[in-house]
């Protein structure tokens, strides 16, 4: 079942995102409360399709692939921070154990595909042996060669399986790169994301580039086509990417029952915080 565009929800979406779009122009960045207004339509429209996901049963895989500090995390985290984590799981695989670099190499990935009712957001994916394995050296050239052509069949296997598969890669330029990697060092907070892995592909940059380029000559389908985010502007690049997505998926608004709160049920009532003052307590800083 391969993504397409929607002519309910799909349609919704990008309406309610061309207002929006009217604030902005290419060469001006987003205002904040811009951004939140429309990111804020977004996770409406997110909502609706996690309902339509889990009553029909849809099966959703989406890659998340791009050059380190693209911002693939930013959008992945602005995905999910207003559905269920039960529907929206996303899958960020640490290093191979010796025991999975002894299977084949598509099987860690396999497993974590997803069921019927889930969105599976890959935060980096099979595609590392044609990037990173292939730029460091991970991986034999025979190893490379082999996957590089066998990767669309195995993704038109998942296809015919059902499985909506949908692939992005971020686009960030070598000067926004390096900004975003001087203001991690700079920052506390940030620091845990730059990894010794990211200051060599900083050295390395048109090895990745061309590793890049055969990736996507390559597994550039019909059936699981790449769709590039340029993402230099981070408000932008979420809401372009989120919209789009959105935009590939035939859902609809589901009727659901009115929710009603009801009444307390006030009987056995007593002073139930009384008992809590025995109790170890958080202090009370702020």
């Amino acid at each position: 079942m391969a993504a397409k565009k929607s002519d309910t929800g799909a349609k919704k979406a990008k309406t309610k995102l061309k207002e929006g779009k009217k604030q902005f122009s290419k060469k001006k960045k987003l205002s904040r409360k811009a951004y939140e207004a429309e990111m804020e339509k977004l996770h409406g429209e997110l909502v609706k399709l996690q309902y339509w996901v889990k009553e029909k049963g849809l099966k959703i895989a989406v890659v998340f692939e791009g050059r380190d500090a693209a911002g693939k995390g930013g959008v992945i985290k602005r995905i999910t921070e207003r559905v269920s984590p039960r529907v929206f799981r996303v899958v960020a695989l640490p290093s191979p154990s010796e025991r999975e670099k002894s299977q084949i190499y598509i099987q860690r990935y396999m497993n974590h595909l997803p069921a019927a009712g889930e969105v599976v957001l890959f935060d980096r994916s099979w595609y590392n042996r044609l990037g990173v394995e292939r730029v460091m050296g991970f991986c034999s050239d025979d190893e490379y060669d082999r996957f590089l052509g066998d990767c669309p069949d195995i993704e038109k296997y998942f296809v015919d399986e059902g499985i909506i598969l949908i692939k992005y890669w971020f686009d960030v330029g070598m000067e926004e790169q390096e900004r975003r990697f001087r203001q991690r060092i700079a920052d506390p907070r940030k620091i845990w994301k730059l990894s010794p892995m990211d200051l060599e592909s900083y050295k390395r940059w048109y090895d990745y580039s061309k590793a890049r380029d055969m990736m996507l000559e390559a597994t550039d389908t019909k059936w699981a086509p790449w769709y590039i985010v340029e993402a230099d502007v981070k408000r932008h690049a979420r809401l372009n990417c989120i919209s789009h997505f959105l935009s590939l998926i035939p859902y609809k608004e589901l009727k659901r029952d009115k929710i009603e709160l009801g009444k307390r049920n006030m009987k056995g009532k007593y002073d139930d915080k009384a008992p809590l003052q025995r109790r170890k307590h958080v202090p009370r800083r702020y």
